[in-house]
C-alpha cells in the first residue's frame, strides 16, 4: 500500500511540475506559491526539494500572494536564460553539494556565505548526482552561478616564511664546522656578520598560490 501511495504522489508532483511550466510570469509564480502553501507548509525551500522550483521565484509568488501585489516583469531586460533558471534542479542540488562545507560570514557584516569547495569540484560532485556532463555548464560557468547564490570561494592564505625548516640544522653544523676549522688555523681572520634575509617557504608562498595546483 505505501508502494501504491509512493508513486501516486509522485505522479501528482508529476502533474503539477507539468502544470507549471504551461503558465508563464505572474501566473506561474501564483500557482507554485498556493501549491507551497497547501502541500509544503509555505516552505519555499521545501518546495524547490519536493518540485524542482527556484527558491526565489517561489518566495516571490509568496509576497506576492500574501501582499495581494504583482510585481511587474522587465521583459525587455531579458535575454538567454540563465543555467539554473533553466533547469531549477541545478540550482537544488548545488545547494545541497555546497552548503555541507560552507559558513556565514564570521564578522555577520553580509549574507554571503562561504565555502571551501572549488567549482570544478562542485561541477563533478554534479556529475556524480546524475547530471549529465555534455549538459552541464562550465566550470567557469559553475562559478557566477555560485556567486549569484551568494557563495563566494574560500580565500587562500598567503605563506608565511618559517623561521625553521629541515635544512637549518645541516646549514647551522655546516657553520660550525668551518668555524673550529679557521680557530686552528692561525693564518685565517674570522669575521663575524649578521645578516638576515627572508625567504618564504610553505605550501602557499607563491604569492598566496599554491604550487601543487595545475592550471587546467
Amino acid at each position: 500500500m505505501s508502494i501504491n501511495m509512493e508513486c501516486t504522489t509522485d505522479h501528482y508532483d508529476a502533474l503539477l511540475c507539468s502544470g507549471a511550466r504551461r503558465l508563464t510570469g505572474y501566473q506561474r509564480r501564483l500557482f507554485q506559491a498556493e501549491v507551497t502553501t497547501e502541500l509544503c507548509g509555505g516552505s519555499a525551500r521545501l518546495a524547490e526539494r519536493r518540485f524542482g522550483w527556484g527558491r526565489d521565484t517561489v518566495e516571490k509568488g509568496l509576497h506576492e500572494s500574501h501582499q495581494r501585489v504583482r510585481c511587474l516583469e522587465n521583459f525587455a531586460a531579458r535575454g538567454r536564460l540563465r543555467s539554473e533558471d533553466k533547469d531549477p534542479r541545478l540550482a537544488s542540488d548545488i545547494r545541497a553539494i555546497v552548503e555541507p562545507h560552507s559558513y556565514a560570514d564570521p564578522e555577520l557584516q553580509s549574507s554571503r556565505r562561504y565555502t571551501n569547495l572549488s567549482a570544478a569540484e562542485v561541477r563533478t560532485a554534479l556529475i556524480t548526482k546524475g547530471h549529465l556532463k555534455t549538459e552541464l555548464p562550465g566550470e567557469r560557468t559553475v562559478r557566477d552561478i555560485l556567486n549569484r547564490m551568494n557563495y563566494r570561494l574560500k580565500r587562500i592564505q598567503k605563506g608565511k616564511p618559517l623561521k625553521k625548516t629541515k635544512e637549518t640544522d645541516a646549514i647551522f653544523a655546516n657553520v660550525k664546522e668551518v668555524r673550529e676549522q679557521a680557530r686552528n688555523d692561525p693564518e685565517v681572520l674570522e669575521i663575524s656578520i649578521d645578516t638576515k634575509a627572508k625567504v618564504s617557504l610553505g605550501d602557499y608562498a607563491r604569492g598566496g598560490k599554491n604550487p601543487d595546483r595545475r592550471s587546467g
